[in-house]
């Protein structure tokens, strides 16, 4: 088996069966509890189609913007056409939907792909597509991140440095508890998680606690972040990878957050020691105070040279220090950087790599990291520039749409087109732009089933509904907004619900 052919089949199957039964010892013994995926009887539940459920999902009108009200729908299209079931071949637990990509099952675009597939949970449970993840964890707590969707096996062996990643399966989780309230999915994933979280720590951290990847792990596969004359997508070059660091340190900061939640008593003094030392080692070693920047560092302490979108993963968490957010967020509204025609490019325009048709992460605007940013600056209050980020997205998704007939896996920073290259009707993580960026950042509303509340913040002037939006298992709700020129304020907004909320509108 080559370096290139990461398939696991006949010899590499038979030698990655032994290495399973080997690390069946490596059992975390701090872990209690056990993952209830693994072995867990496959569904047996038929897919819906959209023609069936279209009524069902929540009803969208916006007459100002009518192409991104048909991409809307026509993603939903895209997104059920792509269900699929177990089969005793793979050994899946439950229906999921296909990343739309080659036949695997990927762990970060599964991740994503929940993060809009919450608006439609009452019509198919896109959050069980992560269940069969779960089911293939091994002993010691590793979880693949590319699974054959017809034999079920890993794509990399376990040690092989793209085997897993970028893990952000806790974000998933989470956010899908924000919409759901559900804490008996929340007590069910909190092992596998947590699990996974000590494994990645204990195979890709440097001696100081920092993270390493490679273009593949990471996600952003050719953003030359290593020398290329040297190196693959597959090499962690010696370096401290800043977004890798930033996914464990979401991973920690959430695995606390659920204990809260949960009220267990499992020890995680290693998790609050993980997050003390690594918001102290991120930002003395891996902030540029001259470029306000958070960078990789290299071989031999060196910032590189690639400003990446990577770092904002920062912003979901609290590891930027006050002093610095501003000076930090201003990147992004910097047209020399990452304000392009079509926001936010994958990589600043003014690096030496950044091409203008997009050159997949060279540049190219996705959804998911689009979605990561905005939903940063919301929780460090940055509406204004959310909004605006949003809608433009918005905007050039929907246009190109309405051109093309399609979804893209990406889109030209400056073109006004798809990316080159990019898939059509990517749904798959693309489908993030015309739901979940939209409702959340466009609209302005942000649902928190725990806590019964609902937030609208006001930023478009247009008029627009959303009905039957579910609201957990409390019941739905009806949103409809005024027109600027007809009303101000809270006085724009209708809201109609069968069951007690807490409303804010900003």
């Amino acid at each position: 088996m080559g370096w290139g052919d990461k398939t696991i089949d006949g010899a590499a199957i038979e030698h990655e069966e032994r290495y399973t039964n080997f690390c069946e010892i490596y059992v975390d013994p701090e872990v209690k509890g056990d993952n209830p995926f693994i072995n867990k009887p496959p569904a047996n539940k038929e897919l819906p189609k959209f023609a069936d459920i279209k009524a069902e999902l929540p009803q969208l009108s916006w007459d100002a913007n009518s192409k991104a009200v048909a991409g809307y729908y026509k993603t939903w299209e895209i997104a059920f056409g792509n269900l699929r079931q177990p089969t005793e071949s793979n050994g899946f637990v439950s229906n999921f939907i296909d990343t739309a990509f080659n036949n695997h099952l990927f762990m970060w675009d599964s991740a994503f792909i929940t993060m809009f597939g919450k608006y439609a949970h009452h019509c198919f449970e896109f959050i069980g597509t992560l269940d069969n993840l779960y089911a293939k964890q091994m002993m010691d707590g590793f979880i693949g991140r590319e699974l054959s969707i017809e034999t079920g096996q890993n794509h990399f062996h376990r040690h092989d440095p793209t085997s897993t990643g970028p893990n952000i399966l806790p974000w998933a989780e989470w956010q899908h508890y924000e919409m759901s309230g559900d804490k008996e999915r929340l007590a069910q994933v909190f092992v596998p998680i947590l699990a996974l979280h000590r494994w990645i720590a204990d195979n890709r951290t440097w001696k100081d606690g920092t993270y390493w990847g490679c273009g593949w792990s990471c996600g952003m596969d050719n953003q030359l972040r290593v020398d290329k004359k040297k190196y693959d997508f597959s090499h962690h070059s010696h370096s401290s990878w800043i977004d890798v660091t930033l996914h464990q340190y979401l991973s920690a900061t959430l695995l606390l957050k659920m204990q809260q939640e949960l009220g267990t008593d499992e020890d995680l003094s290693d998790i609050q020691a993980e997050i003390v030392n690594l918001k102290k080692v991120v930002n003395e070693k891996m902030w540029d105070e001259s470029r306000q920047f958070y960078f990789d560092t290299l071989r031999d302490d060196s910032f590189s040279s690639i400003k990446s979108i990577g770092p904002y993963w920062a912003l979901l968490t609290d590891m930027v220090p006050k002093e610095r957010l501003q000076s930090f967020i201003a990147h992004l509204d910097d047209e020399r950087s990452f304000k392009r025609p079509h926001r936010i490019p994958t990589m600043s325009a003014d690096c030496e790599h950044y091409t203008d048709n997009g050159d997949y992460w060279r540049g190219g605007v996705w959804a998911p990291t689009n979605y990561m940013v905005l939903k940063g600056l919301e929780k460090h209050g940055y509406h204004d520039l959310a909004f605006d980020i949003a809608l433009n997205h918005v905007q050039h998704v929907a246009n190109i749409f309405f051109e093309t007939g399609t979804i893209w896996e990406n889109y030209s920073p400056e073109l006004g087109r798809q990316g080159i290259p990019a898939k059509s009707d990517f749904v798959g993580w693309g489908g993030l732009s015309l739901v979940s960026i939209l409702i959340e950042f466009v609209f302005g509303i942000k649902m928190d089933v725990p806590n019964r509340s609902l937030t609208v913040h006001l930023k478009l002037d247009d008029a627009f509904s959303l009905k039957g939006l579910k609201f957990g298992n409390l019941g739905s709700l009806d949103i409809d907004v005024l027109p600027a020129s007809e009303a101000t304020g809270a006085e724009r907004v209708r809201i109609s619900a069968d069951f007690p909320l807490e409303i804010a509108i900003y």
